[in-house]
């Protein structure tokens, strides 16, 4: 090995000095060659070589050549491990793309990184990997749009987290195509099946039953009916809100809505007022903030309050407060305090966004 250091590095250096773009990567092409001819029986030491050359000649061929590299490179479990280091960051996703879909020499630190700051390209190359975890997973739901979003959630070995989960059936309400690959997916947890169904139009809950595996088609069936008979029951007459609007409007007018307001409100148990004031803040409905209020996930119930920036004290005595059947317990309110502070505004508002025009299209 000793006489094919010199031999590359001899060559490396008559390629850099030429200033020849052809020779440096004629170069690149036959140091690749040998590592891959080689490269299964090299020690970590003589691997070390190859990134350190490689290294030294992707830093001055075009992304053209940087590209074909990233392609040959991607599916060797061996490969030079700054090298791909460099090629996953690239910005141009023709030379990252490969690597981030494909390399295994990417660590999930590397994946987290590049997902929180890399556009949505990148976000599309890394959702198809192979058993993305869910450090991961979180950013791209964060993060990833329609496209990226879909493709993620029909890569069947990605796990989530419940915050991931929760959020990516959130975004489904604006989005048939999504919802229908979520309720195939085998490993989507009941409660949040459930969730995705409720959410669902007709339309969408016929075809899901139809096309659904068996395992999942008789849950599909039961949730279905559950829907169905709470809707039946719910149904008959629309509730007035109009007291509760025209007081928090007094307030929102005299500058008054704050988290003080809100705390007031919902240590009283005045919870049309709460609804209201939620509702005025996001520019929503009364009746969608009421549901959320009034339904038995109080995650749900984080995205309005973060999009109307409350502190937290206004969030947890709204949680604390709420007629329920099973008040919360301290781990429940440690858990959303926790989901609270990673919840961003700019996601809390964009998934409102979803909800107000779903909302809008049922209507």
């Amino acid at each position: 090995m000793q006489k094919l250091e010199h031999s590359i590095i001899a060559e490396l250096e008559d390629a850099v000095k030429s200033g020849s773009s052809e020779r440096r990567v004629d170069t690149l092409r036959q140091v690749t060659n040998l590592f891959l001819h080689d490269g299964d029986r090299l020690s970590e030491e003589q691997i070390k070589v190859f990134d350190d050359v490689l290294c030294v000649l992707i830093s001055r061929v075009e992304s053209r050549a940087r590209a074909e590299l990233s392609q040959r490179l991607a599916p060797i479990d061996y490969a030079p491990f700054e090298v791909i280091q460099h090629l996953a960051r690239d910005n141009e996703i023709a030379v990252a793309g490969s690597v981030l879909a494909h390399s295994s020499r990417l660590r999930t630190s590397d994946l987290v990184e590049i997902a929180s700051t890399r556009g949505q390209d990148h976000l599309l190359a890394i959702s198809g990997r192979t058993n993305l975890p869910e450090a991961v997973t979180d950013v791209i739901v964060d993060r990833g749009e329609r496209t990226v979003i879909r493709k993620l959630a029909n890569n069947a070995s990605a796990r989530f987290s419940d915050t991931g989960y929760s959020t990516i059936v959130a975004r489904a309400e604006a989005d048939d195509e999504l919802t229908e690959i979520l309720g195939l997916r085998i490993d989507l947890p009941l409660k949040f099946l459930r969730d995705l169904l409720k959410r669902a139009t007709d339309a969408v809950r016929a075809r899901l039953a139809a096309i659904a595996p068996p395992e999942l088609q008789q849950e599909i069936a039961r949730i279905m009916k559950t829907i169905a008979a709470a809707v039946g029951e719910n149904s008959p007459a629309l509730r007035d809100f109009s007291r509760a609007e025209a007081l928090v409007k007094l307030l929102k007018q005299h500058n008054e809505l704050d988290d003080a307001a809100i705390i007031k409100f919902a240590g009283a148990g005045k919870f049309e007022e709460v609804a209201a004031s939620l509702a005025v803040l996001n520019n929503a409905t009364t009746d969608m903030m009421m549901r959320l209020l009034e339904g038995p996930r109080s995650d749900l119930i984080l995205i309005p309050c973060k999009s109307a920036g409350l502190n937290w004290l206004a969030v947890e005595t709204l949680l604390s407060h709420r007629p329920l059947q099973q008040p919360l317990s301290e781990q429940t309110l440690k858990l959303a305090w926790k989901d609270y502070g990673k919840l961003s505004t700019e996601t809390a508002q964009r998934t409102l966004r979803f909800w107000q025009v779903h909302n809008k299209i049922e209507k």
